[in-house]
């Protein structure tokens, strides 16, 4: 087994904006616990402890939330790409000297999935590729690319739309021969899918496989995603990891429904908050009213309201 894995946590997160101005998108909670942590102590329960975070956008909610990876069973080491974001291919490339050697995993931040990181391996081990992708069958073609496929080899990368209709969709899980990235010069933005993997493909037939599975797949991707993904994992009854000294305060004569609540979030008297996400360090005032908003804490001490930008 495989125990090593570069986690990509450095894009910007536009489409979750205003989300994404207040953290990091994989920083973001879902059901009381960020993304971050619910996908290290994933990989730590499938026996990958020794991980590289490589870091860009609000870096400091990212390691403030994970620091060293000890309380998750984890050793999280940080790459740091500055001044600008490198990409899927040029991320990895400069993490490759903190990563190490060989073959590991490679896990998108902003994505939630269970499939089983054995079975991956051992089909990567077994054709002797040099990436394989974790697939599922792209049931929304019309919104996802997708990854083209005969048989297990990949043959190509489709636009959304009727090109990726029987396609493949990424889940965000990969095994991968770091030695694919190194025509990247180090320090230099690449991309992979529409870039290197590209060409790969077109120059070694069959160095890229997909394991098309039936895993579970969340994508957060927009609000909308997040609000979706929220809902489910706190159907489940997970409980929040957030420390009672930023656990929300709200009085007992406001009333909140239906809300996603942040950390160090103050909801004072006679307020109503419905459907709404509130997020780190907002304070809603005696008698406010809030429904369907984002809310936004403002560098004055203000809050901004932003609309949802979606039916609920």
């Amino acid at each position: 087994m495989i125990e090593r894995a570069l986690v990509l946590t450095a894009g910007l997160g536009t489409r979750l904006r205003p989300l994404t101005d207040v953290r990091a998108k994989p920083a973001i909670p879902v059901a009381g616990e960020p993304m971050i942590r619910r996908i290290i102590a994933w990989l730590v329960s499938q026996g990958v402890r020794d991980l590289v975070l490589n870091l860009h956008h609000r870096p400091e909610t990212l390691t403030a939330r994970v620091g060293d990876g000890a309380d998750l069973g984890a050793r999280v080491r940080y790459s740091w790409e500055q001044p600008r974001v490198l990409g899927a291919a040029g991320g990895p490339r400069l993490a490759r000297p903190i990563v190490g050697g060989g073959t590991f995993l490679i896990v998108n931040g902003d994505t939630l999935t269970d499939v089983n990181l054995d079975k991956i391996v051992r089909a990567h081990t077994a054709t002797h590729a040099l990436v394989t992708m974790a697939l599922v069958p792209n049931l929304e073609f019309s919104r996802y690319g997708g990854v083209l496929l005969e048989g297990d080899r990949v043959t190509g990368f489709a636009r959304p739309g009727p090109a990726s209709e029987g396609s493949g969709h990424f889940i965000g899980v990969q095994v991968v021969d770091g030695a694919v990235f190194d025509p990247v010069p180090a320090g230099e933005f690449a991309g992979s899918v529409g870039g290197i993997y590209n060409a790969l493909v077109a120059a070694q037939p069959g160095a890229i496989r997909g394991y098309l599975c039936d895993a579970e797949f969340w994508d957060v991707g927009t609000v909308e995603d997040y609000w979706r993904t929220s809902a489910a994992f706190a159907a489940r009854g997970a409980p929040p990891s957030s420390s009672a000294a930023h656990a929300p305060q709200i009085d007992p004569s406001s009333r909140v429904t239906n809300s996603i609540l942040w950390d160090d979030v103050v909801i004072e008297a006679g307020a109503v908050v419905d459907h709404c996400i509130v997020t780190d360090g907002v304070r809603v005032g005696p008698g406010e009213s809030h429904r369907r908003t984002i809310l936004v804490a403002g560098e004055n001490g203000g809050t901004a309201a932003v609309p949802m930008g979606f039916e609920l």
